[in-house]
């Protein structure tokens, strides 16, 4: 996050899912499943991006994979970010599923 936000991008780690409270009640994220790890915005034209996370050997989960096809059908810059340098690329390049089986 701190390489990308020194690339003049504004970024954001986005926490998906539910957790039990201490009262008993669920607190749920809101964020669809699926939702990449991080989101943000180009300063120079205001694309948005969304990178997914992963070590080298992480494999998507199947509601990450359909996260990634509908942003693909609607040519939403994303990909899966391995290191520092895959997620620049993924931003400068304007990538669409970088990272992505076909």
């Amino acid at each position: 996050m701190v390489a990308v936000s020194k690339h003049h991008c504004t970024i954001f780690r986005s926490n998906v899912g539910k957790v039990k409270m201490a009262d008993g009640r669920w607190f749920d994220t809101g964020l669809p499943k699926g939702h990449p790890d991080l989101y943000g915005f180009k300063w120079s034209n205001g694309k948005v991006f969304y990178l997914e996370i992963k070590n080298a050997k992480g494999k998507p989960r199947k509601d990450q994979i359909q996260f990634h096809k509908m942003l693909t059908k609607r040519h939403i810059i994303h990909g899966i970010a391995r290191s520092v340098d895959d997620a620049l690329k993924i931003i400068d390049k304007e990538s669409i599923g970088y990272g992505f089986s076909k």
